[in-house]
Order: C-alpha cells, then structure tokens, then sequence
C-alpha cells in the first residue's frame, strides 16, 4: 500500500519512499544510496516514488554508508576576489557536470584558517580537495598531508608548494612579469617600480638577498619578483632595490611604497603591479602626487578585469584564465578521484597581456 503522507508531517524516508514503489526498504536504500545491484525496473519504480514523495537523500548518511559523497572541497585565500571567484565558478562548473557538488571555504592567506578548513572539509568526507594554499615551506603542511593520509586526493591551484609533489594547476608566472617588464622597458623605461614583493621587514641591499626572502613567501609572489628581474637582466638593467615594494602586502603599503617611490631623486616613470590592490595603491599615490598615467608614469598590472578596460585611460593588465585555471583543477581531481594515476606535475595554463592606453615612453627630463 502506498505511505499516507497525511500522517506524516516530516520529511519522507526511505520506508515510505519503499511503500510507495513497492519494493523492500533495503531495494530503496540501494537505490538512493547508490550501490548494490537493482533491476533496472525496480530503480526506476524507486526513484519515481523518490520523487513524488519529495524524498531527498542524506549525503552525509550515504557517504558513511558507500565511502562516497560526490562533493569536492574548495579552499581559496578569499572568495570575494574577482580572481578566486572565477577560479571557484570553473572548479564549481566542471563539478556539477560531473554530478559533484562543492563545498568553498576562504582563509583570507592564514595558515590557522587553512588548517581548520581541511579539518572541516575531512569531517565532510568529501571526495577530493582543491586549495590555494598558503602554506610555504615543509613545516606547513601537515594538514594537507593529513588529508592525503585519509585517501582525499588534492589538487593545488593558483600556487605550487614545493615541498608537495601534487598536482597544481597554475600560470606560467614568471612568464607574464617578463612580458609586462619588457613591454615597459621597449617603450623607453629603465626605472621600474615592482609593486608588491616579498613581506620581508627591510629592503634586502642585494638581489640574493630578495630572491631568498621570496623563497619564503608564496609561490606567484615569487615567479613575478623573477619575471621582473629576468626582463631587467636581458635589458642590461641594473636591479636598484629602492624600487621593490616589500612589507605587508596591502592597498595602503602599495600607496606609501609608490609614493616613496615617485619621491626618489631618481624616480621612477613605470610602475609594474602584480595583484589588483596593488594597482590601486599605484594610482591612488599618482593622484596624490598630482600625476597622471601614462603621461608621468606608464603601468600595467595584473588580472584583468571589466573595471581596468573602462578606466580613462584604460589600463594594460594581465589576463589570467580564472575560469580555466578552476575547470582544469577540478577535471584533474576528478580524473583521480574517478582512478587515474596522479601526474604530479604542473598543468601550466597561458596568460594574455592586454594592450590598453596604460604605457607610453617616459617623460622627457
């Protein structure tokens, strides 16, 4: 006989949803559950029932019950980025076409936060992990090692950690900063301010020095520093470090660090940003200094976004493929967890420099 949902004010369950069909609770459980066997007419009969009831499984009943929950865990520095979201709308996009749901959670670049991310994330029993991790050295990582340990696979993106042989999925970093140095230095500049770089407490005096403090920062913090350097090296350019932005990587130090910069007895007339707070900082001090790009100073920065092509002058910047950085994380842990052998390598995705109105040569002097 078919369940009389009149004396049943709560959700239906799986007895209900087996009456209704006509067939044993544990056929209906299998069913919903998904796995065992079940003739092809009994499932049908079951989920037709399912749906009439409005019966809705518990993920967290079957994934204790099968070992899969079809649901990926997603751990960004911060979801609010333009950036970040649209590397969180690929990995999202891909996963549901694959009949995975998506579990985001943000850190905001702290270390405790992560940790505590993928402890939630391994109490969730999801199926596999993306995370932009902020983790540097060797002594951070436990808490992805943890995860692996438990058999969640992991994918890395927007940043590698070289102290994990992972998958990553990434820009070729270093790459790009060249391609905007080299734009700069083409159109006649030779004083070029890198705003931001590593968060050290002082300015290393030598590039030894910066490279070290860079290798205790994240991983595109310094691919960018060496983009930079590459293109002043093949310029025969010689490195000035007053012209390196360092310490805490805000809107507000890239402000007073290019306004520090503008003041130098020897200024500078080309300003390279490597993240988008830093492109504001940028524009912020020329506007208190009474300049204007790229009259004064030319400056290009990194990703792209609608605001930068409205601004007047529109601004060159860096396109990063956000959406395809996502969609190629999740189709490589999705690929795993579905039982190909990881690669561990780096899936290195191509960046575009948009040619806007934001460069032209230096003032005469």
């Amino acid at each position: 006989m078919p369940a009389d949902r009149d004396q049943a004010p709560g959700p239906p369950t799986i007895s209900e949803v087996a009456a209704e069909a006509g067939v044993g609770r544990a056929t209906a459980a299998r069913t919903l559950g998904g796995y065992g066997y079940v003739s092809p007419e009994s499932r049908e009969r079951v989920l037709a029932a399912a749906e009439k009831l409005g019966y809705r499984t518990n993920a967290l009943a079957r994934s204790m019950s099968t070992g899969v929950s079809h649901t990926l865990g997603v751990i960004v520095a911060d979801i609010g980025n333009p950036f970040f979201a649209g590397v969180v709308r690929g990995i999202c996009d891909t996963s549901r076409a694959r009949g995975f749901d998506t579990i985001v959670l943000s850190t905001y670049e702290n270390l405790d936060e992560e940790v505590a991310a993928t402890n939630v994330l391994i109490d969730k029993r999801v199926d596999g992990v993306i995370i932009a991790s902020a983790a540097v050295d060797r002594g951070e990582v436990a808490h992805i090692r943890a995860a692996m340990d438990r058999g969640i696979p992991v994918v890395l993106v927007d940043r590698a950690v070289s102290s994990l042989d992972l998958d990553a999925v990434v820009i070729d970093n270093r790459d790009a900063a060249r391609e905007a140095v080299e734009t700069l230095i083409a159109a006649g500049h030779r004083r070029i301010g890198f705003v931001w770089g590593p968060p050290a407490a002082g300015v290393p005096a030598t590039r030894r020095g910066l490279l070290a403090e860079a290798s205790r920062n994240l991983w595109t913090d310094g691919e960018r520093l060496r983009g930079y350097l590459d293109a002043l090296d093949d310029a025969r350019i010689p490195f000035d470090p007053e012209l390196v932005m360092v310490g805490r990587k805000t809107e507000e130090r890239a402000t007073q660090e290019v306004a520090r910069m503008l003041s130098l007895p020897d200024r500078i007339t080309a300003v390279f940003c490597t993240e988008t707070d830093a492109v504001t900082g940028a524009l912020r001090a020329l506007r208190a200094a009474g300049l204007s790009y790229p009259r004064d100073v030319a400056l290009i920065g990194f990703d792209d976004s609608a605001w930068a092509a409205v601004m007047d002058p529109p601004l060159t910047m860096i396109e990063q493929p956000v959406h395809g950085l996502g969609a190629k994380a999740a189709e490589v842990l999705l690929d795993t967890i579905d039982g190909a052998e990881p690669r561990r390598e780096m899936h290195t995705l191509r960046s575009r420099l948009i040619v806007r109105s934001s460069v032209a040569p230096p003032p005469a002097r």
